[in-house]
């Protein structure tokens, strides 16, 4: 494979007018992971997928070069009052556009939901602007199915993995808190290979896999999913497609996707079922660009919920210098964690929680976040204490809201000519509060560690796209139910992060893989009952 990833692309394995075949479009946790599940239990799989096939060997290890290579930015737009709008108007939300999604992007963060967290509306009561609506699962009914995505992602502290080690910037934080008087600090649960696991290799600590992983200790479903799917024989993988609408019949069933290929031109594949991993945003734009004289708001949206109750967690940084070296860069980005503050207590003046996580930027990203909010001799006083820095994520459950929506702006168009997505974001008053809390705790974690300075960093593009085709139990209160299938399109599914009800405190990607192992089951089962 060349650094474009453009050469030995595959040649289509099933014609375009095969009626039977599965589309799953995105590649990501969730399209990744059930065109596998589907592929093993024999399905024939069609994967379009809007990005490059890169291996891990083409992968820079290098901020901004590796941003141009993986990331996603096709033209969007953005609106509403939250800090990304002013900051980066362009990029409301730092996806991946590659084979793999944003898998080859994460840290490999691997929290459950807690049980109330699937009931919010309950746990909380109504709240002022929010739109909170109960799970229509709850964990007994994911229980078993993070069981086996634990094990198939290799997540370190279960099925007998060892934990990963602590480096500096854990030891830094971890002690903080616990001079606090937090209980709840560990190295994590991550999804890299402390040891050889699953023929690949343990992570050497190189602490650049933001940038991709070179190594393959990091599950992706490039290195994992997708090569034992084509194992199989009943993948198609076609890479550099970009879908534009899905199609349907009379009696409103998908029949097929349409996408452009890499050249430009444009082809249709026939379809038995349709399955949608864009991540939140993408997914949203191509339901609601999938309008016809049947669905005049958008395809499977009588709700009109489609694109809405868009969240992205409550995120922010707290960084700090120390008068010895930190060296916060050494190790695996996010290998360790603070879980006390990830409970319900309205006593602290907001509903939810939060997790406090390591992290480490690079000096040009961490000096690119650091601008807006400092200048002159300020920023390079900071900017000169790289090595002697620690640092944090905050990341928190944000409240959904119907007027938080990804909609069609037609009157900007991408380079395939299509309304690009605009997304609107306002902070309602309970993330305001937590990012507040939040942020002070952070403070004091390093200050009981005698930090010679704090500082906190906005929210960062970087984020978790969720809630904007959600599940729900009545028709009229979501898009999906709770196996991810359309209320208004029996054989359309989505299969990604759009369909989370809530956001809870944990970061996605460990539900979201255990939902498409749960939805590949009862499509299984819909598919031989003859009912797809």
């Amino acid at each position: 494979m060349s650094p474009q990833g453009h050469d030995h692309r595959p040649v289509s394995r099933f014609p375009a007018h095969d009626p039977d075949v599965i589309v799953v479009i995105g590649s990501g946790a969730g399209g990744g992971t059930l065109a596998n599940e589907l592929c093993q239990r024999g399905a024939k799989v069609v994967l379009i997928e809007a990005g490059k096939h890169y291996q891990p060997e083409d992968f820079i290890n290098d901020e901004w070069a590796s941003l141009n290579q993986l990331a996603w930015l096709d033209e969007r737009t953005t609106s509403g009052s939250w800090l990304i709008a002013e900051d980066f108007p362009t990029l409301p939300a730092w996806t991946c556009k590659t084979v793999g999604g944003t898998t080859v992007h994460w840290a490999g963060c691997c929290v459950r939901f807690k049980e109330w967290e699937f009931r919010i509306r309950s746990e909380h009561g109504p709240i002022d602007g929010a739109s909170l609506l109960d799970w229509p699962i709850g964990l007994s009914d994911l229980e078993p199915y993070y069981d086996q995505a634990e094990d198939r992602l290799g997540v370190t502290r279960t099925n007998g993995i060892p934990a990963p080690s602590a480096n500096n910037n854990f030891k830094v934080m971890g002690n903080g808190a616990k001079r606090v008087g937090y209980t709840g600090v560990s190295t994590g649960r991550l999804a890299f290979n402390t040891v050889p696991r699953d023929g690949r290799p343990a992570t050497i600590q190189d602490g650049f896999n933001y940038q991709g992983d070179k190594q393959r200790a990091h599950w992706s479903t490039l290195t994992a999913e997708i090569p034992e799917a084509e194992k199989t024989g009943r993948l198609d993988l076609r890479p550099e497609s970009m879908a534009i609408r899905i199609e349907h019949d009379d009696s409103g069933k998908v029949t097929g996707v349409v996408y452009l290929d890499a050249e430009g031109n444009e082809q249709r594949q026939s379809a038995r079922v349709v399955c949608v991993a864009c991540n939140a945003i993408e997914t949203a734009r191509l339901l609601l660009n999938s309008d016809s004289p049947l669905f005049p708001d958008g395809l499977a949206n009588s709700s009109g919920q489609v694109g809405r109750n868009y969240m992205r967690h409550l995120t922010g940084s707290v960084f700090a210098t120390f008068d010895k070296p930190v060296r916060m860069y050494r190790g695996e980005t996010m290998a360790g964690i603070v879980t006390d503050e990830s409970r319900n207590d309205p006593g602290r003046g907001f509903a939810g929680g939060y997790y406090m996580q390591l992290l480490s930027l690079g000096p040009s990203f961490l000096s690119t976040f650091l601008s807006p909010r400092a200048w002159g001799r300020d920023f390079a006083k900071i900017m000169e204490q790289y090595d002697h820095m620690a640092g944090m994520w905050l990341v928190g459950e944000d409240m959904p809201q119907a007027s938080n929506r990804v909609t069609l702006n037609r009157d900007v168009r991408d380079q395939f000519g299509q309304p690009v997505p605009n997304v609107h974001v306002d902070d309602h008053p309970n993330d305001t509060a937590m990012r507040e809390h939040a942020y002070a705790a952070g403070e004091s974690v390093y200050a009981a560690v005698d930090a010679l300075r704090t500082f906190r960093v906005s929210p960062y593009p970087t984020t978790h796209n969720l809630g904007t085709a959600r599940m729900s139990a009545r028709p009229e209160d979501g898009v999906v139910n709770e196996f991810g299938r359309a209320h208004d399109v029996p054989n359309l599914f989505v299969s990604d992060g759009s369909v989370m009800t809530t956001a809870a405190a944990a970061n996605p990607t460990l539900t979201i893989v255990a939902l498409a192992l749960r939805q590949a089951d009862y499509i299984e089962q819909q598919l031989k009952a003859g009912a797809l």
